[in-house]
């Protein structure tokens, strides 16, 4: 018997908002590299590098930069993209299903339609205890909360159409 309700992860960080936007908006943000170069890390990061290969197995990869020039390099693959519903990744494979050096964590985003706003979830799972609690406190909930603020804002205000 799990501990757990159906679909968490036992080791999970996550963060949930109502977003004042269509799913498929939001969507559009999460899967063109233009836009989420625009968006993707904390405040005062920027995202020089943003590659995707939007199939199964596909490349995600982006650079974060710092002010200071710190660069913070992740790369992973696609597990599911089920357009304007859900996106999944991992940074436990590369490219061509090559295991990576180390996994850290699976992504799963989920944008769910809420008469006609989006119920945004991100979810981090980690494989371990230690993972996760690292990952907390290296800022997780205010990261990606930033990052989220940075998301909502180029949705509802420089994004055209829906």
């Amino acid at each position: 018997m799990s501990l757990y309700p159906p679909g968490a992860a036992q080791y999970e960080l996550s963060l949930t908002r109502l977003i004042d936007a269509p799913r498929s908006k939001v969507f559009r943000a999460w899967t063109e590299p233009e836009l989420l170069a625009q968006w993707w890390g904390p405040n005062g990061m920027s995202t020089p590098v943003c590659e995707m290969q939007l199939w199964v197995g596909g490349l995600f990869r982006t650079v974060m930069q710092a002010p200071d020039g710190t660069e913070y390099p992740n790369q992973g693959v696609f597990l599911e993209i089920v357009a304007p519903e859900r996106i999944v990744f991992t940074d436990a494979f590369g490219p061509g299903w090559v295991p990576s050096n180390r996994a850290f964590m699976t992504v799963v985003v989920t944008f769910e339609d809420v008469q006609g706003k989006t119920r945004y979830t991100a979810r981090a799972w980690h494989w371990n205890a230690t993972d996760c609690l690292a990952h907390e406190e290296m800022g997780f909930h205010r990261g990606w909360g930033e990052s989220l603020d940075r998301l909502v804002d180029l949705v509802i205000h420089k994004m055209p159409g829906g």
